[in-house]
Parts: structure tokens; C-alpha cells; sequence
């Protein structure tokens, strides 16, 4: 009947309100329910479709309520289950104009597969209990119940749940009231489960706002919580704040609390616009996909929202800061204000993460310099992704389902924010703010696309943003600005840049708007900087006084790269070296980045590249330094199979990190800035990696007395990834069961993903193929991407990896497939590999493989091998050379 229609759902009927009754048996782990929901029809039509996926389906009924007709059922129902609908048709035609009321039974099984409505556990005193969640995002909703599950179809929700009367209910909404099952009180509920008695309890919901179907939020289980209230500064009213998790966990839940205190009310500050709703929980789950932004109850993985308060280390307590507060943020970008369709996913993740990550941590927290890590966290690595040619834009069509998932990547999150910032900063952030609160008022409870979003920035500033942003947003990529000096000024011309050089002829036809921020350093030392200039045609000449040291892209805002002649990047090098430099430290940073990027693209010597990094000798910013580490790194990723010059580049780092050992040491100090536990801590890591004698010893030696006494006193937090890797790459296997029975009953969730990172840093062979193995028996879901990206990290364990790939396709393929992990498995196990065989293998091992569903994770690994090896053809002789003249 609809095989050969669009995916889309017809028009003919729209809901408007939901009533929602679900029943969980965490015992026999399976839910039913029914659904009554109301629609207007536009279009006469006999014949109801709506989404559905996994569900048993009960007969379907229809009350007209504007004739006041007696109810009709079904005359027949079809599923398709290929585009996840079910079609009702019923024995009358339904009039445009009328109101109906479709009711229909339901029943699943609580599945732990992540999606939909699913089960997860926990242990208690040896005995293994479970509890139930949603993740509707993207399209999942259809699994918990039948729906309209596209985002511009919103409605309000009713909600009740059912469930045994030990155990907690949460939703969207507060309470409004729970009672002990009766048939009195319950009587539809009675007749639609005929089995329930005083064991049960009935809790009802308040309705919502208008609302999508993927942030419909409901659970069920043996929950504790911590509350507290935060004050909000426009409506005044008092909004309670809880955490809940698991009894065990609790106690770690204070520190996010705390700060869900701070970040609400200054993202109700910033927006201008009231939250709307009476309460915000959250719901910590220790088997989920990341983290989700359900309107009221905001649900995650332990790592996104759990510190230990005896054992905090800087990375963990960051990561909750973060991600609640991006979390948080969604609630007006995103909840209240919702894209039409997924191809304007980046309108919700874009801005959540510029928001917060940087936006509402830079207010909080200044110390942690929220908008400097950017750079590295986001910027960084959307450029890598977006030099390939199989990047896709920023707004992305969607015209199949299977594309969905696989959009939520580092262009719609990472790229959109570092554009979003981009804008910010041409047009200032205060009236980038009151555009944005601009466009939220002028879509309350609404549906929007990008125009929308430019519309309410045009208004504030006058631009035509639209105009402006337009290719950053609709094309794919971004540009390189070649820099060449002329007489009175600059030659600036821009060319799309690939990872493997510059782009040709129909890759390279985009006209990007460029804001250039030039940066000029005056006579007193003082930076002056010019962000009125966008080179929005191919090519142009600037006037410029280039007898002063300048830089175009100040504070690296922008999204894209420069490159200058040798003579000014020494200059620019120099400037940069002196104690009270006119260049910030965002600016080293987009130096270097762009620097390793242009060698990979061979537009500069890799050799210059390195020789930038070692003048950094003196360094003491934390930030550059990460960006040092992380593109050093990746050369010795990249040159893995050639053990000579692996070697000498870990006498390379050894000579740029033992200096900062020695000189911070390894006692953590609570009077010790951010920027120094950081530093301390990523320099004993990189001092780990290049196998740094001194180090290794006294990492090994820490961990020696843990084994012995049973006490990890001598490990602080923010050593524990690199003492736990260096026992079990520079130990044996008492050192790797150690670590095994950590990760059996791991303290904290650091503690777990260090233990993760270093059963995978084993070079003992068969104790990789016992991690491989244990990795798809005994880890969970949310703990296998960890695994990959681990053996993915250690040379001897890529080539074992792959084929254990291969040889369990089929399993990781039912097991992932409907999460985003499975993209994350494929870029972690393939994109590390360097030669052409490998990539020829590769190739062929997927060419009779159904690879619709990850199929960009695919294309973007395959490009990554083949930019491997060019660069190694390429640079493998200056690399040589430079490394043999090292003193």
C-alpha cells in the first residue's frame, strides 16, 4: 500500500494530544500499554498511518469526537516494517475538519539493546537487578509506542505509568498524583491489564507543552535521588533540581547537581525566554549511548553526570560540566525550539555544544578556559573530517532514515559549533545572543530551519546573515587562505583544502564568506584587530602594513586555515615566543594545528611543522601543549610500521616532555590552577607513551604497590589511565588481571575507562585476542567503542582487531547497528591502517556487505587510510632527514 510513497508520514492527520499509559515488568522484563491520541484531519481519508518498530500491536479503534460517533475498529491493519509504519484502515471515510481519537494497544520486550524503551541493570549483593529507560532520539520513539515520531509533529503528553510499587516512576513532567492500583479507581487501566492487583501502583504525569516524540522521556526502577531548587531570574519561580541513579551510585551524583543549579538559571539569563517547565531531573544509566536531552528529564551514562568526591580528576570533572551543561542548554535550543527535520540536526547540537562548552562553562567556570580548549575539543577535529572528500555539510538532506544516525557526527556537533562561534565572534556575542533569543520567541513551541535561526541574528546586527553563512552551512569543507605579501598590503586567496592537498576543479567551485580578523601588532607591543574584513569572492589584495607582525584569523575563530610564506611564519613563530606576545594562546594554537594539517596536505614541510613544535620548548599553557601531544600523536600513528622512525619520534617527545616532569613532578596539589594538573598530567602521559625509563619506573612502581597492599593511594585521579597502561604495556599478565579485576568493580567511571585503555595496551598477544574476546562477551554496549579506540591505539593490536572485525561482523552488526556506535567501531577499527594492501582488503572484505546504514563511517575510514598513505609517500624522506639532524 505505501511501499513505493516517501518515508515521510502523510499529512492527512496530525496529533495534537497523547494519552499514554505504559505498564513495566521489570521481572519478566516486557512492557504493554495503549495510546489514545487525538488528531485533526486535514485531508478526508479512511485510512490512519503512523509509526511503529517492534511492537506487538493490539486492534485499533477510532472515536470521532466532533460527530460524537460511537467508536469504529479497524477493518484491517498492515506493518511495514522496512520503513517502521503501520497502516490502520478503517471501515469509514474520515472528513477534513473533524477531530478524531485513535486508540491502540501495544506490547514489547525490554531489550538491552539501547533504543527505544530498553532495559539495563545493576548489581546488588551478588544478584543482578534491572531497570527500564527511554532513548527515543532519533527516531526511536516508534519502539516505545505507536507514534507520529517526526520532530515538527508535536503534541502534548499524558503519561502514566504502571509499574511494581517498590519501584519509581520518572517522565517529563511532575507527578501529579500515585496510588495503589484498584479497579475502582482504574477501571480503563483494570480492563486493559486484567491481571494487576494491590502489588501495583498507577503514576500519573502532569501534561506537557507541546513537544517531539524523541524527547518523550519515561523510566521505571529502584531509583534514589538528590534534590535540591534553583531561582529563576525571570519568572522568579523556584524550579526543583534532582539527580537520580541507582542506590550505589548516588553519592556521586552531588557535584552535577550543584552545578544544574548554576547552569539553569543562567541559560534562562541568556536566552531571555522563561523555562517552561515545573521541574528538571536527571536520570544517570549505566548503560547509554552518551547523553540526552529530554525535555525534564535529562538521561546519560554514568560518565556524563557521576564524580566521586574522594576521587576527582580534572578530565572526569570536565566532561560532566560540559555535557550537563550542553544537555541543559537543549531545553530552550531544541525543546522549545525544534528543528523541522533531521537535516537540520546541527540547529539543536551546534548550538547546544558552542552553548555548553563554551558559552555557559566560560561563565562558570572561567578558570578552566572553556573557550581555548574548544579549539583542540571541536574545532580540531572537525577541520580533519571535513578535509575529505566524503564530509558532508553541516545541514545535511536526509532523505532516508538509514542516514539519520549516521549524521550525528563531529560536522553536525563539532563543525556547526566552530561556525556558530565563528558568527558569534564577526558579529559579537552579545547581539549573536539577542539573535539567538530573537529566533526563540519567534518560535515558541515551534518548528524551525536554518533561515529561521538567521532571520533573528539579521534583525539584531542588520547583516544579511544569511547570505553570510550560507556556504559554511549548505557545502561541504573549507577553505585554506594561501597568504603572499605584495606591495602595500596581502594577496589573500582561498582554495578548499583536502587532507591530501588542495581540491580541483568541481571540489573546489565554493565561494566561502571568510571573516579574516586580521591581527596587527602596534608599536607599544598591543594587538589591534580588524574583524569588519570577509573575503567573500576567490582572491582580493588587502592593504597592510607588513613591516608589523600580523596574523589573519586572530584567536583562531574562524573555520578555516592560512598559509603563509616560510619567512612569515617565522615571524609569526617569533612574535609568539616572546613573554607578552599580542598573539593569545588560541592563536599558537590554530598555528600549530594548521601547520600539521598543511605538512599532511603537503602545502609545508612536515619537517617545519615539527621544528614549530620544538620551539615550544618553554611552554608552560597547558592547551598548546594538548594540541603538541595530539598531533604528535597522530604522526606516530601514522608512521606505526616503521619501527626506526617510531622510535626516534619517541625520543622526540621524550626531549620536549621529561623537561615538564622534572619540573612539575607528580604530587597533585588542590592549590594547583587547572592549567598545572592538566600539564602534569599530560606530560607524564606523553613521557609514558615514548617510553621514558624514569617515568614508566615510578608509574610501574605505584601500581607494584596497589598489587601488593591493595592500596591505590599512591595513584592519584589524574594519573590513573597512564599508571594502569604502562603496568599492563611494560608488565605482564599479573599486571593485566590486575587491571581486569578493577574493571570487574571499577570505584568510579574513570576508573573503568582507564582500565579499558590499558587491558588494550598489551603487546602479549594472546592476552589481546583474550580482550578482543572479552570485549564482545563480557563489556557493555556503552564500554565496546572504548575497546576499539584502545586496540586501535596499540600497534600490535590493529592488525588483530581487523580481523576479529571481520570474523564477528555479523554480530557487532545486530548488536550496533541501531546505535551511533557502530559508526564510532567502524572509524576506530579501520582508520588506522597505512598501506595499500590493507586498504585493497578492506575494500573488498565490505564490497558484498549491506552498508547502508554506515555507510559515511565507511567512506570517511577508507579516505582516512588513503591520506595515511600519501602522506607517508610524501613526507616519509623530510621526516627521515629532520629526525637524523636532531641533536
Amino acid at each position: 500500500m505505501i511501499a513505493n510513497v516517501e518515508y515521510r508520514l502523510p499529512t492527512n492527520v496530525k496529533p495534537t494530544h497523547y494519552e499514554l499509559v505504559v505498564r513495566t515488568d521489570l521481572d519478566k522484563l516486557v512492557f504493554d500499554g495503549f495510546v489514545k491520541v487525538c488528531l485533526d484531519v486535514d485531508e478526508n481519508t479512511d485510512t490512519i498511518i503512523l509509526n511503529s518498530s517492534g511492537l506487538q500491536l493490539r486492534t485499533a479503534s477510532v472515536t470521532c469526537i466532533t460527530s460524537n460517533d460511537s467508536s469504529v475498529t479497524e477493518i484491517e491493519h498492515t506493518v511495514y516494517d522496512k520503513e517502521k509504519r503501520v497502516a490502520f484502515k478503517f471501515p469509514k471515510e474520515f472528513h477534513t475538519g473533524s477531530k478524531l481519537q485513535l486508540r491502540v494497544g501495544f506490547s514489547g520486550v525490554l531489550l538491552d539493546n539501547l533504543v527505544g524503551y530498553y532495559r539495563s541493570s545493576w548489581e546488588l549483593e551478588g544478584k543482578t537487578k534491572y531497570y527500564a529507560l527511554t532513548q527515543f532520539a532519533p527516531i526511536d520513539a516508534r519502539r516505545g509506542f505507536p507514534c507520529w515520531d517526526e520532530p515538527q509533529l508535536k503534541a502534548t503528553f499524558a503519561i502514566t505509568l504502571v509499574s511494581k510499587s517498590s519501584t519509581t516512576n520518572l517522565s517529563n513532567m511532575p507527578v501529579l498524583d500515585e496510588k495503589t492500583f484498584s479497579i475502582q479507581d482504574y477501571s480503563e487501566i483494570g480492563e486493559a491489564f486484567q491481571d494487576l492487583d494491590s502489588q501495583w501502583k498507577v503514576t500519573r504525569f502532569e501534561t506537557t507543552p507541546p513537544m517531539s516524540s524523541y524527547i518523550v522521556a519515561y523510566a521505571n526502577g529502584e531509583f534514589s535521588h538528590l534534590e535540591t531548587s534553583a531561582k529563576m531570574p525571570l519568572s522568579g519561580r523556584t524550579i526543583p533540581l534532582r539527580m537520580y541513579a541507582t542506590p550505589d551510585l548516588i553519592h556521586q551524583a552531588q557535584f552535577a547537581l550543584e552545578l544544574k543549579s548554576k547552569v539553569l538559571p543562567l541559560c534562562e539569563k541568556i536566552f531571555d525566554v522563561e523555562y517552561p517547565l515545573p521541574k528538571l531531573d536527571t536520570l544517570v544509566v549505566s548503560d547509554f549511548g552518551g547523553a540526552m536531552e529530554n525535555w525534564g528529564l535529562i538521561t546519560g551514562r554514568i560518565r556524563s553526570f557521576l564524580l566521586d568526591p574522594n576521587s576527582v580528576d580534572m578530565w572526569a570533572k570536565k566532561i560532566v560540566i560540559k555535557i550537563h551543561s550542553h544537555e541543559i542548554s537543549h531545553m530552550w535550543f531544541g525543546n522549545i525550539t525544534t528543528m523541522k527535520w533531521w537535516d537540520y540536526l546541527y540547529l539543536n547540537e551546534g548550538f547546544a555544544t558552542l552553548m555548553g562548552e563554551v558559552i555557559v562553562p566560560d561563565e562558570i567556570y572561567p578558570e578552566l578556559k572553556a573557550n581555548t580548549e574548544f579549539i583542540n575539543r571541536h574545532l580540531v577535529p572537525a577541520m580533519v573530517l571535513d578535509a575529505k572528500l566524503s564530509s558532508h555539510p553541516i545541514e545535511v538532506s536526509c532523505p532516508d532514515p538509514d542516514l539519520i544516525l549516521q549524521i550525528f557526527d563531529v560536522l553536525s556537533f563539532s563543525k556547526a559549533a566552530s561556525v556558530l562561534r565563528m558568527l558569534a565572534t564577526y558579529v559579537g556575542k552579545e547581539q549573536f545572543l539577542r539573535g539567538v533569543s530573537i529566533y526563540l520567541k519567534n518560535h515558541l513551541y515551534g518548528s524551525t530551519t536554518t533561515r529561521d535561526l538567521w532571520d533573528g541574528i539579521s534583525e539584531v546586527t542588520g547583516l544579511d546573515i544569511t547570505t553570510l553563512m550560507d556556504s559554511w552551512i549548505t557545502k561541504t569543507g573549507f577553505p585554506v587562505l594561501i597568504v603572499k605579501e605584495v606591495e602595500g598590503g596581502i594577496h589573500v586567496r582561498q582554495e578548499r583544502l583536502l587532507e591530501t592537498g588542495l581540491a580541483e576543479d568541481q571540489d573546489n567551485e565554493t565561494i566561502w564568506n571568510v571573516p579574516l580578523s586580521i591581527l596587527t601588532v602596534q608599536d607599544d607591543g598591543t594587538p589591534s584587530i580588524d574583524n569588519s574584513l570577509v573575503l567573500d569572492e576567490r582572491e582580493r589584495i588587502y592593504p597592510l602594513d607588513t613591516s608589523r607582525s600580523y596574523k589573519l584569523n586572530a584567536g583562531t575563530n574562524g573555520v578555516y586555515r592560512v598559509l603563509y610564506t616560510e619567512e612569515r611564519v617565522k615571524k609569526i613563530a617569533s612574535e609568539l615566543s616572546k613573554p607578552n606576545s599580542a598573539f593569545s594562546v588560541e592563536d599558537c594554537l590554530g598555528l600549530i594545528a594548521d601547520a600539521l594539517a598543511l605538512s599532511k596536505a603537503s602545502l609545508m614541510k612536515l619537517s617545519d611543522a615539527l621544528t614549530l613544535i620544538g620551539a615550544m620548548r618553554g611552554e608552560m599553557e597547558f592547551y598548546i601543549w594538548s594540541c603538541i601531544s595530539a598531533g604528535l600523536n597522530d604522526i606516530t600513528s601514522i608512521w606505526w610500521e616503521d619501527a626506526e622512525i617510531r622510535e626516534k619520534l619517541k625520543a622526540f617527545r621524550r626531549s620536549l616532555f621529561s623537561p615538564l616532569v622534572k619540573r612539575l613532578g607528580y604530587v597533585y596539589s588542590s592549590t594547583d590552577s587547572p592549567d598545572v594538573t592538566q600539564l602534569r598530567t599530560c606530560a607524564i602521559e606523553q613521557c609514558a607513551l615514548a617510553g621514558d625509563i624514569s617515568v614508566v619506573d615510578e608509574l610501574k612502581s605505584r601500581f607494584r604497590y596497589y598489587m601488593d597492599y591493595g592500596d591505590d593511594s599512591r595513584i592519584p585521579p589524574d594519573l590513573q589511565k597512564a599508571t594502569f597502561i604502562a603496568a599492563v604495556t611494560y608488565g605482564g599478565h599479573a599486571e593485566y588481571r590486575a587491571v581486569n579485576k578493577i574493571l570487574d568493580k571499577p570505584k568510579t567511571s574513570s576508573t573503568r575507562v582507564s582500565a579499558i585503555y590499558a587491558l588494550t595496551s598489551t603487546r602479549d598477544v594472546a592476552l589481546i585476542k583474550e580482550g578482543l574476546q572479552f570485549m564482545l562477551s563480557g563489556a557493555n554496549d556503552s564500554d565496546v567503542p572504548y575497546f576499539f579506540l584502545g586496540f586501535n591505539g596499540n600497534g600490535d593490536a590493529r592488525k588483530p582487531m581487523i580481523d576479529f572485525f571481520q570474523q564477528n561482523y555479523d554480530e557487532l552488526y545486530e548488536r550496533f547497528i541501531h546505535t551511533y556506535y557502530f559508526r564510532l567501531i567502524i572509524e576506530y577499527a579501520f582508520s588506522g591502517m597505512t598501506k595499500a594492501s590493507d586498504l585493497n582488503d578492506l575494500v573488498q572484505f565490505f564490497d558484498n556487505k549491506e552498508t547502508t546504514k554506515y555507510s559515511m563511517a565507511l567512506a570517511q575510514s577508507l579516505d582516512s587510510i588513503r591520506g595515511r598513505i600519501a602522506f607517508i609517500e610524501r613526507s616519509s624522506e623530510d621526516l627521515e632527514k629532520w629526525l637524523a639532524g636532531r641533536k
